[in-house]
């Protein structure tokens, strides 16, 4: 039997999981090492493995990716990665990410994994660097985030 190419019915989006980990106001990226996006920089971040929360998928490959650890402390957004053979076709590949906003703990980045580089960089070198928008603006949503965090509290 001949079959004209894969069942596409039968594909799911794969669950990921990243992190915008900051230090100070420096923003911890990674370079891709293969594909989708191979050789730019993003976020460390991966699959979500069977019975791993979201928040455990992001921690556990933030310390494959880079070798550091962070605090979760809060949630940026959940996106959709779809990419495209051409329009109005289904995507190559389809992943269903959700971000988190974390802050530093601890470990020096060292590029492991899946990864071939890992730094921080100042926040405004962070956003030039990246070249998808929806990263950008989840940069941006993580410093609200962490900056709220130190702002001072009022008092009623």
């Amino acid at each position: 039997m001949t079959t004209s190419g894969p069942d596409l019915t039968r594909r799911q989006p794969v669950p990921g999981a990243g992190m915008v980990v900051f230090r100070g106001d420096d923003v911890l990226l990674i370079r891709r090492g293969k594909p989708p996006y191979e050789g730019q920089w993003s976020l460390p971040g991966g699959k979500i493995e069977y019975g791993e929360t979201a928040a455990e998928a992001a921690l556990r490959e933030l310390a494959e990716e880079t070798g550091t650890t962070a605090r979760i402390v809060g949630l940026i957004d959940v996106i959709d990665s779809i990419g495209l053979r051409e329009p109005g076709q289904p995507g190559d590949w389809h992943y269903l990410l959700v971000d988190f906003a974390g802050v530093w703990t601890g470990g020096e980045p060292v590029a492991a994994d899946d990864v071939t580089e890992a730094q921080f960089f100042p926040y405004h070198e962070a956003i030039a660097r990246t070249k998808w928008d929806r990263t950008r603006d989840v940069i941006g949503r993580a410093r609200d985030i962490v900056a709220a965090l130190s702002a001072p509290q009022s008092v009623p």
